[in-house]
């Protein structure tokens, strides 16, 4: 599918109600389980979500839109959660990640982009050159990366106690 400014915002705006609805008053043993050593939980997700929100998507679309390529992006800190998110709960997380994402979306709306603005180059630390919308595809991609994650992370504190079954579903196989 090739990028669409208007499909990448259905999905970006469902986000956080998708997760408040999975997430929000869950018993700690849903949110807190991983898929052992340095792996994230459910409650690791959505920190890694509202890190995102402050420091990766909004400035790296600026930086692209300001100064291009002549300033590579400044590196994502993926395990940043663990200490921005300590003393928090879930549903002050997922509050959280709400108000960002809704600030996000309507500032990302006001730049009214167009074709050109979408194949503006930034530089990526370690990819090299990337165009706008092929960060803006990935933001969705992300999210969805993310949701199929928690729910993999959630499916698989089933899996001993499904007996035979595991074999069926795929996501547990992951």
């Amino acid at each position: 599918m090739k990028y669409d400014i208007e499909r990448s915002v259905e999905i970006l705006e469902r986000t956080p109600d998708v997760l408040y609805e999975l997430l929000n008053g869950l018993d700690e043993q849903w949110l807190m389980n991983n898929e052992g050593p340095e792996t994230f939980s459910p409650y690791d997700v959505v920190g890694h979500l509202v890190h995102g929100e402050k420091t990766d998507w909004r400035p790296r679309i600026q930086r692209i839109l300001e100064v291009g390529t002549s300033k590579s992006f400044e590196l994502f800190d993926r395990f940043a959660m663990y200490e921005v998110s300590r003393g928090k709960t879930i549903s002050q997380l997922l509050q959280e990640f709400k108000t960002l994402r809704v600030e996000n979306i309507i500032w990302f709306s006001s730049l009214q982009l167009n074709e050109i603005d979408l194949q503006k180059k930034g530089m990526h630390p370690k990819l090299g050159k990337v165009t706008l919308s092929n960060l803006l595809a990935t933001w969705v991609a992300h999210d969805l990366t993310h949701i199929g994650q928690i729910t993999r992370v959630m499916a698989k504190q089933y899996k001993e106690a499904m007996g035979p079954w595991p074999e069926f579903f795929r996501i547990l196989t992951f």
